[in-house]
């Protein structure tokens, strides 16, 4: 049974049950502003887990594409990886634990036919300062399992992470009870963290036992929740059966909800008994067209097979969902994944672009499942070789300057006849200085700057953040006094020209949604007194026919001299409403949002600073017309519109 025989047979069981099927959410969740990714299967969820009714019903089942940034730096492990997919089911108080257990257990077993005598489980220990019980009842469910299946199903209290590995585990043990530390779910963590008003509950973990020998390198002794790598979580029940009331109090839930995710990836590694997660069907065909294109093998090359295989995964399904690389938040995640990826290739010997050859191969294993990963295939492909191009004659100036700094400066050793440097001796005045020199002379990455440094056992001073700091301090310092006077939203000034050339942005944003759909978000814009610059993310070049049709909209509602007006709106409530915000944007508590229009008749609803005129007619002062000039390509995947009144 392959990765993707395990996803569908999933959702097939839960929905046999009464379960909706439902539609992965996009990695970027444009109604979440608290974090850049979604980052687990219940993140899309948590409305509903909250109280509000999902319109599907009480009995929800998906598998949610995920990312997590914060994982970047330890991909290269047999286990972790920023992009992965969580199996999920939830009950919005319908059943609870009886049922969830025996289900999951019922699918590990009979449909993906794990080795059970491999299972081993966590459940919570409870909590008798806040008077919250042990969950011997969830104990109780998955004994009567192991038990029918002749297996041990001993138990044993653990309590805390370390007091594992103090104490380890005993023969025939299988059920083991541990703290909210390690069982207790709620979004702030354990009980005490758990915020009030919050419904929250005690899990139960499963673990698979790939047999490994224990690292004591961890603690003395392994044990499930050991990061040895001997056992792997591969998924979480939670059962949310409180609500917190106040600091140490909790009360039973009305009604309470499961909350199931199983990683997609490591059910399929447990089937195949091997822990390395980059062998799984999803996994393995980018490994084995990496080893034709370099020559190289696996087993020689892990590190960086891995690093590319899940860094060009990820951002592959970002292109999917609309990003773009850039240097703001998703998208300069995205980019600095392909950039890693691209500078790992350099490793096997690729010197070449080869994003051309591996992206197809990704979209191949998922384009059967998401068909939007089909429908956008040829966007996919365009905007990450785009990237690459780009960025590899970066790369390899950055390096040989990076590599000409250590030939220059470098210590060799007599004995050896290598050469050995510290970052200092790289530059007499300090890596933060040199750090930054690559960077601003030559866009050389910081962070690609202290990979190589580690790859060639440079030693790093720990000052070289402060140094490369304060370097870009003094560059921001000039670059304010060089820009003093400009206004936000991109005006060079506040004449009445700006405000014209400042209304028809508004305008030419609705405009461009209308005619090729919301599918972009805005990049920057420059307004002077002659013209207006717009930049947006977008596949492809938008044809004459699409801008004519544009230039017609904003005529039309310059025509039409309609009123522009402005009220303050708290941020949320502004966001709610439909009100357009430029990309990347941080935004106070309160947000000044600009109407073109009234009543049913609203041409643009932007959150924007100002100014602008008091209404568009005013732009056709002179009998002028709105008159789109050009339209290019300014970066990767970013096109750029300049237009005239003329």
């Amino acid at each position: 049974m392959n990765t993707e025989q395990i996803r569908n047979a999933y959702l097939k069981f839960f929905e046999e049950r009464g379960h909706a099927v439902v539609s992965r959410a996009p990695l970027v969740l444009k109604d979440d502003p608290t974090t850049l990714f979604t980052g687990s299967g219940m993140q899309p969820m948590i409305p509903y887990l909250l109280g509000q009714p999902h319109p599907d019903g009480q009995r929800i089942v998906d598998s949610q594409t995920c990312l997590r940034a914060q994982d970047i730096d330890d991909i290269g492990d047999n286990r972790h990886t920023t992009f992965f997919e969580m199996l999920g089911n939830w009950s919005m108080g319908d059943y609870f634990k009886q049922q969830q257990i025996e289900w999951m257990f019922e699918f590990l077993s009979e449909v993906v036919e794990l080795d059970v005598s491999k299972l081993y489980v966590t459940c919570y220990a409870g909590n008798e300062e806040l008077g919250i019980a042990k969950d011997t009842e969830a104990a109780e469910v998955w004994r009567r399992l192991f038990d029918a299946k002749g297996l041990s199903s001993g138990e044993a209290e653990i309590g805390s992470e370390e007091a594992g590995y103090a104490r380890g585990m005993q023969d025939g043990e299988r059920i083991f009870y541990y703290d909210g530390s390690k069982n207790w779910w709620s979004r702030n963590g354990n009980e005490h963290n758990t915020p009030v008003g919050d419904p929250c509950g005690p899990d139960s973990e499963m673990f698979y036992d790939f047999g490994t020998e224990h690292d004591t390198s961890f603690g003395e002794y392994c044990h499930p929740n050991c990061d040895c790598g001997r056992f792997m979580e591969i998924g979480n029940n939670v059962f949310m059966a409180y609500k917190k009331v106040g600091e140490g109090k909790f009360e039973a839930l009305e009604r309470p909800n499961v909350d199931h995710g199983s990683g997609l990836e490591r059910i399929a590694a447990a089937k195949l008994g091997n822990p390395d997660v980059f062998r799984i069907s999803l996994m393995w065909p980018i490994i084995e067209k990496l080893q034709t294109l370099s020559g190289k093998k696996y087993e020689s090359h892990t590190e960086s097979m891995r690093v590319i295989a899940d860094h060009l995964r990820a951002a592959t399904f970002l292109a999917v969902d609309g990003c773009v690389p850039s240097n703001k938040e998703q998208g300069y995640v995205m980019r600095r994944l392909l950039r890693r990826a691209i500078r790992f290739s350099f490793d096997l010997g690729i010197e070449q672009n080869f994003l051309q050859e591996i992206v197809p191969v990704i979209a191949d294993l998922y384009e059967n499942d998401f068909p939007e990963v089909k429908s956008n295939r040829d966007t996919i492909i365009t905007v990450l070789v785009k990237e690459e191009k780009a960025f590899r004659q970066t790369l390899r100036k950055g390096l040989l300057q990076f590599n000409r700094g250590i030939l220059i400066t470098g210590n060799i050793n007599t004995e050896t006849g290598e050469t050995s440097s510290t970052a200092e001796e790289m530059n007499p005045t300090g890596t933060g200085e040199f750090f930054f020199k690559l960077y601003d002379t030559y866009g050389f990455p910081v962070e690609l700057s202290l990979e190589e440094a580690y790859k060639q056992g440079i030693e790093v001073p720990a000052d070289w953040r402060e140094q490369f700091d304060a370097r870009m301090e003094e560059q921001r310092n000039r670059s304010r006094t060089a820009g003093k006077g400009e206004f936000k939203g991109g005006l060079g000034g506040d004449t009445l020209q700006h405000r014209k050339y400042h209304t028809a942005t508004h305008l030419l944003q609705s405009a461009l949604r209308e005619v090729i759909g919301p599918v972009f978000q805005q990049h920057g814009s420059n307004i002077t007194e002659e013209r207006l610059r717009f930049d947006f993310n977008f596949d492809r070049k938008v044809t004459r026919e699409e801008l004519d049709r544009a230039e017609e909209l904003v005529n039309g509602w310059i025509a039409e001299d309609l009123p522009v007006s402005y009220k303050m709106y708290p941020t949320r409530e502004a966001l709610d409403m439909g009100a357009i915000g430029p990309f990347g944007e941080r935004y106070d508590a309160e947000v000044k949002v600009y109407q073109m229009g009234e009543g049913d008749h609203i041409a643009s609803l932007e959150i924007c600073g100002g100014p602008h005129v008091d209404n568009t007619g005013i732009l056709a002062e002179g009998g002028k017309k709105f008159k789109i000039t050009k339209e290019e390509s300014s970066s990767a995947g970013i096109r750029r519109i300049k237009a005239i009144l003329v």
